[in-house]
């Protein structure tokens, strides 16, 4: 027969191990790095964003409807996003173009690269990109402004500072 103190043990040494690996690992997903235009065409990588959150938004064209209509959710959020330092980049996948938006964006240096990286196919993404350089939200639909802005609330550096602070 098993013996049943041992068990009890067994459980908090495991914890003791594992725990302090968890709290280390601040970048669990990170995002894959790409190199963005800064004004007069000179590159920079996405590494040089870390410390903000950003907002990727994969499509074949700025004409695209569902791009102009993430556009549109942004823009309802756009004064709080800026607030938080928010970079938003874009990565068009066959059709350059000018963006009609008061929002500034990046653009992808090599579009097509960045949608392969990201695992997508080029036709629609978002990606939330925190502060530590995890991707904390992915998808292939269009995302609420709030619900952006609640993930870049609720990230792990915005969680652990707030810990900090208390």
């Amino acid at each position: 027969m098993k013996n049943p103190v041992s068990s009890w043990l067994i459980v908090p040494a495991l914890l003791l191990i594992v725990l302090p690996a968890l709290a280390q690992a601040d970048v669990v997903r990170p995002a894959p790095n790409f190199i963005w235009l800064k004004s007069g065409g000179r590159g920079a990588a996405l590494s040089a964003l870390r410390g903000q959150p950003v907002v990727l938004i994969v499509a074949r064209s700025p004409r695209q409807r569902i791009f102009r209509s993430q556009v549109g959710q942004l823009h309802k959020v756009y004064r709080l996003l800026g607030d938080k330092k928010t970079v938003v980049a874009a990565a068009f996948t066959e059709e350059p173009g000018v963006i009609r938006s008061n929002i500034p964006f990046v653009l992808a240096a090599d579009p097509a690269a960045v949608a392969s990286s990201f695992g997508t196919d080029g036709n629609f993404a978002v990606f939330v990109i925190g502060k530590d350089g995890n991707v904390d939200l992915a998808t292939d639909r269009v995302v609420p402004g709030q619900r952006i802005l609640d993930v870049i609330n609720n990230s792990f550096v915005v969680q652990r500072d707030n810990r900090r602070s208390e």
